[in-house]
């Protein structure tokens, strides 16, 4: 049975996934029950794991190791008011900037409208494209870790009904190596792509 963490400890409860939909269902589950976003950690990048690691290396290795770099954990729903973020914000830029200076050099109003148009229509693309190379850098930063061998989700706890509600979810949602650890100080937290 566990015991109240002492001053200092961090209790986490682990678990490593096998696809993107089971990691988050069991983050889904852990919000919805209390968990705080701020409680869950992902694993960081691959590129960030060997700088830190510094060579081949098993995901149990890197459960309990308070060295590996981890990431926020980023909504699908934040992701994709980013992506429509830069879209929308693009196209507006750009089809004000031509509107104004079509305007400025004493253009007609037809010529300000269809401008202001096509420029915005050009932003929206450049944004799309913008938008398609996040949401890729998130689908190849998950490709990666599940061909390195799972996905880890931590889910901080801070009492032993965190725990075992924490491993219940996990265990729901068909993680592995299901299990809590402590450990002193916190978690090395690192950058991820942008929208992991």
């Amino acid at each position: 049975m566990s015991t109240q963490p002492e001053a200092g400890e961090i209790r986490e409860a682990v678990g490593l996934f096998d696809s993107a939909d089971a990691l988050q269902g069991a983050i889904d589950e852990l919000l919805s029950s209390g968990f705080d976003r701020a409680d869950l950690s992902l694993l960081g990048s691959e590129e960030a794991i060997e700088k830190v690691v510094g060579h081949a290396f098993e995901r149990a290795e890197l459960e309990d190791n308070p060295a590996t770099p981890r990431g926020v954990y980023v909504s699908p729903d934040a992701v994709g008011t980013a992506e429509g973020s830069l879209i929308s914000a693009l196209a507006y830029v750009s089809g004000v900037a031509t509107a104004g200076m079509i305007a400025l050099t004493g253009g007609p109003l037809s010529l300000i409208v269809i401008g202001a148009g096509i420029a915005g229509g050009a932003g929206g693309l450049l944004g799309a494209g913008l938008a398609k190379i996040v949401g890729g850098a998130r689908a190849a930063d998950i490709h990666s870790h599940l061909n390195a061998g799972g996905l880890l989700l931590w889910a901080r706890t801070w009492n032993p009904d965190d725990e075992r509600r924490a491993v219940g979810i996990l265990a729901r949602h068909s993680s592995r190596d299901i299990h809590v650890h402590s450990q002193s100080g916190a978690p090395r937290m690192a950058p991820l792509s942008p929208a992991h």
